[in-house]
């Protein structure tokens, strides 16, 4: 599989968004995908159980239970397209900086972040690739940044917030699969980069 060259904007927990170096590096329109991404794993996870942004593909689609969520909390467009575009990308330069860019994304490649005491911090947003690729980029990322201490989530056991295949097409195990190698090792993220436990108090 190819290096991926993806945006990723991280969102505190009070939704606001931070980016990579250099806009040349990436595609321009990943960095508000990315940004969507960080924003909903950070809005919709909470300090107890963890959702991804490919927990939800199933959730919305037509007779999902959560069918029009991804309609439901805009972009702000007066963030994301603050000018110079020649400034998109890099860094604290990038004028969506410390700004609340909303929106919401649901496929592969957002994450929440969670501290060794198992605080959920904000979300991690990855887009440039192919849903799986930016999903297993965003987690490898999170686990190297030492900050996915995730408390629960959607899935069974390890599995929590990770990617899910085979579902009923209606819920968080419904996430379409990509090529046959970025499904082998989506599924096996909870073995190469396990996600790591709270110390008990």
């Amino acid at each position: 599989m190819p290096p991926a060259i993806c945006h990723g904007p991280l969102a505190d927990s009070q939704s606001i968004v931070f980016s990579g170096d250099n806009r040349g590096d990436q595609w321009p329109g990943s960095r508000i995908i990315a940004a969507q991404k960080a924003t909903t794993a950070n809005s919709f996870s909470l300090p107890g159980f963890a959702m991804s942004t490919a927990n939800f593909y199933g959730l919305v689609q037509p007779g999902g239970s959560a069918f029009g969520f991804q309609e439901s909390m805009p972009i702000n467009t007066a963030v994301v397209y603050l000018g110079p575009a020649s400034d998109w990308g890099k860094g604290e330069k990038d004028p969506m900086a410390n700004q609340r860019s909303g929106g919401i994304n649901v496929f592969g490649g957002g994450l929440a972040l969670y501290d060794e005491t198992g605080t959920l911090l904000g979300g991690l947003g990855v887009s440039g690739d192919t849903s799986c690729t930016d999903h297993i980029v965003s987690w490898r990322l999170r686990h190297e940044l030492g900050l996915d201490y995730v408390p629960a989530g959607m899935g069974a056991g390890p599995i929590k917030d990770n990617m899910q295949y085979g579902g009923s097409g209606f819920d968080a195990a419904s996430h379409p699969t990509c090529d046959a190698a970025a499904t082998a090792i989506v599924q096996d993220l909870p073995t190469t980069h396990p996600i790591r436990t709270v110390a008990p108090k």
